[in-house]
């Protein structure tokens, strides 16, 4: 029998076959993979459909003589979020005001990344748990597209550098040097908060002076740096240029809180510690990060994109 002749029932690949696993018990992964890629859960199900779609184009002989079925998932998942990212640029100058990612509850990908595995030394790494951070994918839009595939395959995912090396084309060696930059770029923009306690206290001091309408309390808050980010996305109001500055960052909040006398802040917890579910009545207007360095406030982000707030479910 040729390559090309078909394999007949009762063969060693029918049999196969038959017993290939239920490769959709891997898409929590893969969604989990997408996300932290590209930014969103709307695009990281799309390259997932993708993904799938690749597998199920095979033949069933095709499909069993693949020994890792996970493994080959995952690389084309990478390979898929890979292109994605090639093309973000210019989407991104399309969009509607600022772009931001889009923050999840930080219990959403709880068990995701159970295949880690450690290395010799901790250092070599930046331990990422499923608790992704708004401030660490922001750091990430920086990224050059196969920085932030290695980067996300090696020190989330444990993807050794060869493999990595085959999904962006690249050498080992020049793949290990794009993680290496990738992670010196989380490290320099310091994306997790140094004290967790003092962040969540602060926080709670945010969502109180702001429904207080204590401008005095807010700006004590705020880091002369500060910059505040809304996503409308076009869909709804927001800024569609970065707030800055402690001032206009303090009207911005207050105005918007006088705008609609029966907001309501509510504790959700992400991967950048407590933040602010804005809500009036049962409706959930906006999810508020912060980012605190040294007791100050320097970066809020609001998240206000209809479309990027489907994870929530706020009671």
């Amino acid at each position: 029998m040729t390559d090309s002749e078909p394999q007949k029932p009762g063969t060693d690949a029918a049999r196969a076959s038959e017993q290939l696993p239920d490769v959709f018990d891997e898409r929590r992964r893969l969604i989990s993979i997408g996300y932290r890629m590209l930014g969103t859960l709307a695009e990281a199900e799309d390259a997932v459909q993708e993904t799938y779609v690749r597998w199920y184009r095979m033949t069933d002989a095709e499909r069993a003589a693949i020994t890792n079925p996970q493994g080959w998932l995952t690389r084309v998942m990478s390979r898929v979020c890979l292109d994605v990212l090639g093309s973000a640029r210019a989407r991104r100058e399309r969009y509607v005001g600022e772009w931001l990612p889009e923050p999840v509850p930080a219990n959403l990908f709880t068990g995701s990344a159970s295949d880690r595995i450690a290395t010799a030394d901790p250092l070599d790494r930046v331990t990422l748990d499923d608790e992704v951070s708004t401030a660490l994918l922001i750091v990430m839009e920086s990224m050059t597209p196969a920085e932030r595939v290695a980067f996300v395959l090696h020190d989330v995912f444990a993807v050794p550098f060869d493999e990595i090396a085959t999904i962006v084309g690249r050498t080992s060696t020049a793949v290990r040097q794009l993680a290496t930059s990738a992670r010196r770029r989380v490290r320099d923009h310091d994306v997790h908060p140094r004290n967790r306690k003092q962040h969540d206290d602060i926080m709670l001091a945010f969502a109180a002076a702001i429904s207080s309408g204590d401008l005095t309390a807010l700006t004590a808050l705020l880091d002369p740096s500060v910059t505040l980010r809304s996503d409308g996305g076009g869909v709804v109001n927001a800024a569609r240029r970065a707030v800055l500055g402690v001032s206009n960052v303090a009207r911005f909040m207050l105005g918007t809180a006088r705008k609609r006398p029966s907001l309501a802040f509510r504790e959700q917890l992400t991967g950048d510690g407590v933040a602010l579910a804005a809500m009036e009545g049962d409706q959930l207007l906006a999810i508020v990060n912060v980012k605190v360095r040294d007791g100050r406030i320097t970066d809020v982000w609001m998240q206000v994109n209809p479309e990027k707030l489907t994870t929530w479910s706020i009671s």
